[in-house]
């Protein structure tokens, strides 16, 4: 049993499996689930876990190479795209995409890593990193 860190063996083994731009989402609840991506679902209710708690705690633990949001997010979510910029930190660059856009990158994910975030536009494509 991990004594810190991510408890969750799903997201646990998903994170030691990721190769240099492998893709992870976290996504709010209502992002379509596409057909033979993993999904690990986390949400327990309206708002639980939210959004921004599971980024920090992947960002901590994932090296992030760059994310991708829906643009859609400025005009319909502005704080959750602040509170973003800030938990990945300005050294990682930002890809937008329309919406639909978004969820047809989706389909390359490694994992979707559903939340029970309830907000406009809340989801993000991390791009995975080399530690070298």
């Amino acid at each position: 049993m991990n004594k810190y860190g991510i408890l969750n063996s799903e997201i646990c083994k998903v994170l030691a499996d990721l190769g240099h731009t492998d893709m992870v989402v976290i996504a709010d609840c209502g992002l379509p689930i596409p057909e033979g991506v993993k999904k690990i679902d986390l949400a327990l209710k309206v708002g639980t876990p939210g959004f921004i708690e599971v980024v920090e705690l992947l960002a901590q633990y994932m090296q992030v190479e760059k994310a991708t949001i829906a643009r859609e997010i400025h005009g319909r979510n502005p704080v959750t795209y602040e509170s973003l910029q800030k938990t990945l930190g300005a050294s990682i660059s930002f890809e937008e995409l329309s919406h639909e856009e978004f969820k047809l990158l989706t389909h390359k994910a490694r994992a979707i890593i559903r939340t029970g975030e309830a907000t406009p536009y809340a989801n993000v494509i991390l791009h995975a990193g080399v530690i070298f």
